[in-house]
């Protein structure tokens, strides 16, 4: 990436995208055209109009990218969105995260909320946060903590796949208890609590406390917690 100058926005106003080394916003700033940067760091509220490329951003007030976004490294602290395709490589989000396409990379961290509408694409996910995927939810490694809310997406598919409820200590006697939704889940190793799936595929499969799923297949093992349902076994 060719280095370009700093961009400083203290105040509100309409800035031209290009290149630019690092470009740090604590007022309110529009770019209405392509930019590209090493850093993106946003205080305030920013709006880009078109498509954002940088090594590293990191959102600690608001944020929307209206076209594309591809970043080698995320953190949110804050809101940010997304009009189009997000690929960011190693991604932590503290705060919200929404796109309206697809989202990719390697490493995700959740510890906020997010949602896709499209696929999201990882190597390893980890989500102790809350999230909505009305595509494919699909990485080599996913471990997912319920601690509320409900967390949804049209399919899971990875290696091996993780779903336990956890505690929410925030909250007295932990009476909002987090639950998954998906329509297929499917892994090599399968093991969930508090999910609801119509259907579950794996080579090894254990269904824990408070999940409700309509049919399971699996190739080697099945185990079944007695406060969950299953309506239909197979063997395959």
């Amino acid at each position: 990436m060719e280095k370009g100058q700093n961009l400083t926005i203290n105040g509100s106003g309409n800035y031209s995208g290009g290149q630019y080394d690092k470009i740090s916003i604590r007022g309110d700033a529009t770019i209405v055209s392509d930019v590209e940067c090493s850093v993106f760091n946003i205080y305030g509220t920013s709006e880009a109009l078109e498509n954002v490329k940088t090594k590293s951003v990191k959102v600690f007030g608001e944020a929307e990218v209206k076209g594309n976004l591809e970043s080698e490294e995320m953190l949110i602290m804050g809101t940010m969105t997304v009009g189009g395709r997000a690929a960011l490589k190693k991604m932590k989000i503290l705060g919200t995260l929404d796109v309206g396409e697809s989202l990719t990379g390697d490493e995700a961290n959740i510890k906020g909320t997010i949602s896709a509408g499209g696929d999201v694409e990882y190597e390893t996910f980890d989500s102790s946060g809350g999230f909505e995927i009305k595509g494919l939810l699909n990485a080599d490694k996913i471990n997912i903590s319920l601690r509320f809310g409900q967390s949804f997406a049209g399919e899971i598919g990875g290696g091996l796949i993780t779903v336990k409820k956890k505690s929410n200590t925030l909250l007295p006697f932990g009476k909002d208890t987090g639950m998954l939704t998906a329509k297929v889940i499917e892994g090599d190793i399968v093991y969930l609590e508090n999910t609801k799936a119509d259907i579950v595929r794996g080579k090894t499969v254990k269904i824990g406390a408070g999940c409700q799923i309509g049919t399971v297949e699996y190739s080697a093992e099945l185990t079944q917690d007695k406060n969950s349902t299953i309506k239909t076994k197979t063997k395959l």
